[in-house]
């Protein structure tokens, strides 16, 4: 099953609700699979200049809407759970597209392939310019294309978030 062609599928159904579907992971499994949708909204400004997210009913009809198309067209032999999900704060990355809206923050990722000796890579992201990615991690700059990546996330600055307290000025705790 090609993950990138139902999430295309997707997003043909969800356009009409405002939606838009970011990714598709399946989890297989020899006792339940898990098919998981990751959700963002297409405008993210409502009607009264008010900004808002992906909400439990976003969710809700998305999965209504998704679970009938997958009863019809059944892409997927076998059984499985159907998990609608908005994209949280360690939001997944599917397209370089995605990888040019976080551009500046910290990502992890898991690259197909080593490069430079590394799979696994943390760092800011640097620049995207069409699928050429550019990350700073450990010192170094890494410039790869985005078919080299095999997952990734955003990692959230807790601090500026308002979850983790400020450094004290002059780097003591």
């Amino acid at each position: 099953m090609d993950t990138q062609v139902l999430a295309q599928r997707f997003t043909e159904v969800l356009t009409d609700l405002g939606l838009e579907c970011l990714g598709v992971e399946f989890n297989p499994s020899h006792g339940q699979s898990t098919l998981r949708v990751y959700l963002d909204l297409l405008s993210k400004e409502t009607a009264d200049g008010e900004r808002r997210e992906v909400g439990i009913e976003d969710c809700e009809t998305a999965s209504r809407e998704l679970s009938a198309l997958l009863d019809v067209e059944d892409p997927i032999p076998g059984n499985y759970v159907l998990e609608v999900s908005s994209p949280g704060l360690d939001r997944p990355l599917f397209t370089a597209e995605q990888f040019s809206r976080v551009d500046g923050q910290e990502v992890k990722l898991l690259l197909r392939a080593p490069l430079e000796g590394r799979r696994r890579l943390r760092g800011k992201l640097v620049s995207v310019a069409g699928e050429h990615i550019v990350l700073e991690a450990e010192g170094k700059t890494f410039e790869f294309d985005h078919s080299l990546v095999e997952s990734a996330r955003v990692v959230p600055d807790w601090v500026a978030l308002g979850y983790a307290p400020q450094p004290k000025p002059g780097g003591k705790k």
